[in-house]
């Protein structure tokens, strides 16, 4: 009774969220022209495919891949490079890279994500930035929305030299952050300060909205290749993109200084790097359904969700509120066991580096740690919410979710 229920339900659902995915669908053709208009600009051919070693030295998929990447993300310059193990890894190298013993670092958007506490100093690590004399502070938002006033304060009270913007929630109970926020605070900070480095943290968010955040005053932004951009075919990786001087001082960071962004071997990344951006709007756009999908039937059976379906989204991530910890650890069970990969596995919570919780996952991927396709994590600590993102194809997400539920319901 319950099984017949919820399938009536997803019928239902579909059917009043075709105008939701139509946008989806119309955002999906403007980023896939935008990519293909740009590998015909850089004319990418098989010779781009071709692997490097060593120093890396003269490697011609690499600088197509890097112009490619700066054309689509609308920045100056990019640093694409699978030397990169993560987001957070790209992050802490433009942080080292911009960051000078004295320097102030100001995250607008309350405490970071997990995984740059210690890069930070917010928990003692003796390679922090803390560690350094580079000293932090942080404005938290205020309603979901920029403390306006209060980071004007800041600014004219001291010499900020790098502000932070998370755009993703992280394991936070907020709401993620839109490019019309960004240039908002942007226009607002300028006004005090025009000198200051503003670098923006992209992930999950990518080819969610059409406009870029370097388009509206962001010095940089950072991101990884195994979520959005990746388009579930990059097996590491991440990027950095913007003015082209930063750029080069987080290439000097990552490598080596005089020698910086022209050297680095792909060691036969090029391939998967251009081939999973090209089908990024695809799959970002599957993604996005699965989470419009998610969110829809879990608010219809009683939990709270963020988004909602109907609401504006900024990225790919989905939070169902469990308030319940044997329910979280159930849901992200399912998942698991409706992946591709590792269906067998039993997610165990546990401590993860970087995590001061612990966290549970689900990851059946092809990518160890693969965001873009679907899993779902959380920490162990109230309201015991789930974060869901991914989805290589709609339907592979839709059966995953809705297994997940009928399990739920049957308790």
């Amino acid at each position: 009774m319950e099984d017949l229920r919820l399938e009536k339900l997803v019928i239902k659902g579909e059917e009043e969220l075709k105008d939701i995915f139509k946008e989806i669908d119309n955002n999906e053709y403007y980023f896939s022209k935008l990519v293909l208009d740009a590998f015909h600009e850089f004319n990418v051919n098989e010779t781009h495919f071709n692997m490097t070693t060593g120093y890396g030295y003269n490697d011609i998929g690499r600088d197509v891949i890097e112009k490619i990447f700066a054309r689509v993300l609308k920045g100056e310059e990019a640093l694409v490079r699978n030397q990169f193990i993560s987001g957070s890894h790209a992050l802490s190298t433009a942080l080292f890279a911009i960051l000078r013993p004295g320097d102030i670092l100001l995250s607008i958007t309350g405490t970071p994500y997990d995984t740059l506490h210690e890069v930070i100093g917010i928990r003692d690590n003796a390679s922090s930035l803390k560690s350094f004399n580079i000293n932090y502070e942080e404005v938290d938002l205020k309603d979901n929305e920029f403390n306006i006033p209060k980071i004007l304060e800041v600014l004219k009270s001291k010499k900020i030299k790098l502000i932070e913007i998370q755009r993703s929630k992280g394991y936070s109970a907020r709401k993620s952050i839109s490019v019309e926020q960004i240039k908002e605070v942007i226009e607002e900070i300028r006004k005090i300060d025009k000198e200051v480095i503003i670098m923006v943290d992209n992930c999950y968010c990518e080819f969610v909205e059409k406009t870029s955040p370097l388009e509206v005053g962001a010095d940089l932004i950072v991101g990884s290749l195994i979520k959005n951009l990746g388009g579930s075919i990059a097996s590491n990786g991440a990027y950095i993109v913007g003015s082209k001087y930063l750029v080069n001082l987080c290439a000097e960071r990552l490598n080596l200084p005089g020698e910086g962004i022209d050297v680095g071997p792909s060691l036969g990344a090029n391939k998967s790097i251009l081939q999973g951006l090209y089908l990024a709007p695809s799959v970002v756009s599957s993604s996005l359904k699965v989470a419009v999908l998610t969110s829809y039937l879990m608010e219809k059976l009683g939990f709270k969700v963020e988004p909602l379906y109907n609401d504006k989204r900024v990225d790919i991530v989905e939070n169902i509120y469990f308030n319940d910890k044997d329910l979280l650890i159930k849901y992200v069970e399912e998942i698991q066991k409706n992946s591709p990969v590792d269906s067998n596995s039993i997610p165990i919570p546990a401590p993860m580096p970087g995590y001061s919780d612990d966290v549970i996952m689900a990851s059946g991927a092809f990518t160890q740690g693969s965001s873009i396709e679907l899993s779902c994590d959380g920490p162990l600590r109230e309201p015991y919410i789930a974060y869901q993102q991914g989805g290589v194809t709609y339907n592979y997400g839709k059966i995953a979710v809705v297994n997940a539920i009928k399990s739920l319901i049957k308790g």
